[in-house]
């Protein structure tokens, strides 16, 4: 999903300034760490800005500080959201207090929530049409009966 180029610019000036619980949470999810689970820290999508994303999965995990207390960015975050959900991702929202006093048990959360989402794989193009399912004998490289 493409987005405006100042949107990117943007996400690579926060990759290089991420805060205590966004740093601690991104040394146990880079590398493949969790799970194997590829994640990318400050995507852009859109218009937004997503603190971690798993393309496998469409999820994203937000770290929530303090600001998200907020009323304004309450609304804000529940637009953002809605914009996300209809564009297919899944989102996880962890208190940035919960990074800081559990990263265990955070890691577990993001752990559970990945295994309740469907493998997101957009580079596998659509399904094939019916009688081509991947194991039939057209599929496989086998000959038509």
């Amino acid at each position: 999903m493409e987005a405006p180029s100042l949107t990117i610019e943007r996400a690579r000036a926060l990759r290089r300034s991420l805060t205590l619980p966004e740093g601690l949470l991104w040394s146990a999810l880079r590398g493949r760490r969790l799970g194997g689970l590829r994640f990318r820290r400050q995507h852009p999508i859109g218009p937004y800005i997503l603190d971690f994303f798993c393309s496998d999965l469409a999820l994203a995990v937000e770290v929530d500080g303090w600001r998200h207390d907020d009323p304004d960015q309450i609304r804000h975050d529940r637009r953002r959201d809605a914009w996300l959900s209809q564009k297919g991702l899944h989102l996880l929202r962890i208190p940035a207090r919960d990074v800081l006093a559990d990263r265990g048990e955070v890691l577990d959360r993001i752990r559970r929530v990945a295994a309740a989402c469907p493998l997101h794989r957009p580079s596998d193009g659509p399904p094939p049409p019916k009688g081509e399912e991947q194991g039939s004998r057209l599929a496989t490289g086998g000959t038509p009966p």
